[in-house]
């Protein structure tokens, strides 16, 4: 690690096959926490490479656990995490949306690092239990329509890093990652990101895997469509700047959609929105996040016919239902 560092410090870049071999070795306990901590806070002083980027996914993606779910197209909607904002789980809370939509989500997660409670935290805190057997998956796939990836579970390099991250408790390039190695390899993804860099660099990478795909940005700094200002929409078909009201009717502040302070907090926060008692701003957002997922599918017309979906999979309980019944097979 010693003469990989020296050459960083060089202010020079890895190559892809360069950037894989680090971190398959970070995942067979070859460096020590100070030598895997100095790596990391390389990444933090300057941006990640596509060829670095690429060499990391490639590792992952190798040394992963592997799943199959069957043939039917599951969805993932996932941030980057790392925007500093501290929102309620707005991606998981969209998943159960969708779910309860009829269409099968396959959501990949973690545990907060840099903020309180990521989607792992909040999972299980609701009762759910990481699993990574095909059969288990499967199950709550056809029962409740959606299953949960708790990533650690199918990436042994993130079980490691794990503390260390959470030590630094700052983003890392690990964040970028996430959403790139879902070991499901979801057909539809709708991604959010912190900045247009990182939109921008995961444009190319997603148009290289040929799936479908939605990148979200809200401009205000936000790693998923938070109302609070305008936000960047980019498919596979072009990009496109849309407000609030365009989204979902209305503009929220940033106290809205606060997150709480502790993971018991946000799973009570959780537990409100999808039982149908959020607040006006609240269920604002999820259905805006869980819209753009459905219309990343191809299978709406318009985008207002997706927020109708996801309105009524929230008001008349489809989304909740979908979470008892996968909270029902632990």
């Amino acid at each position: 690690m010693k003469k990989i560092l020296q050459f960083l410090f060089e202010h020079k870049t890895l190559r892809r096959e360069q950037a894989r071999e680090v971190l398959i070795n970070i995942s067979r306990g070859q460096y020590n926490d100070s030598e895997i901590s100095a790596f990391i806070t390389v990444f933090l002083m300057r941006s990640i490479t596509i060829e670095e980027l690429q060499g990391f996914r490639d590792a992952l993606l190798e040394l992963s656990v592997k799943v199959d779910l069957g043939k039917a197209p599951v969805m993932d909607i996932v941030g980057t995490g790392g925007d500093g904002k501290n929102t309620f789980n707005i991606s998981t809370l969209s998943c159960f949306i969708v779910a309860g939509a009829g269409q099968k989500v396959a959501k990949h997660g973690n545990y907060g690092a840099s903020s309180i409670s990521g989607s792992s935290n909040v999972m299980e805190q609701l009762g759910y239990k990481f699993k990574s057997s095909d059969e288990s998956l499967r199950k709550e796939l056809d029962t409740a329509n959606i299953c949960f990836l708790h990533a650690p579970v199918f990436h042994p390099a993130l079980k490691i890093v794990g503390p260390i991250r959470k030590n630094l408790g700052v983003r890392t390039f690990f964040n970028m990652l996430g959403p790139m190695v879902n070991p499901a390899a979801p057909a539809y993804q709708l991604v959010g990101v912190y900045n247009l860099e990182m939109a921008r660099i995961y444009n190319y990478l997603l148009q290289q895997g040929g799936n479908a795909f939605t990148i979200i940005h809200g401009l205000d700094g936000y790693d998923e469509i938070s109302l609070t200002n305008d936000t960047k929409v980019i498919t596979n078909k072009g990009e496109k700047v849309m407000t609030p009201e365009q989204l979902g009717k209305r503009t929220v502040t940033a106290q809205d959609i606060h997150g709480g302070n502790s993971v018991e907090e946000a799973a009570k926060i959780f537990t409100k929105i999808i039982k149908g008692e959020g607040s006006w701003a609240q269920n604002a957002v999820v259905l805006a996040n869980a819209a753009m997922a459905l219309q990343c599918t191809g299978n709406y017309g318009s985008y207002e016919t997706c927020y109708e979906a996801a309105v009524d999979s929230l008001e008349n309980g489809k989304a909740y239902q979908s979470l008892q019944k996968l909270i029902g097979l632990q």
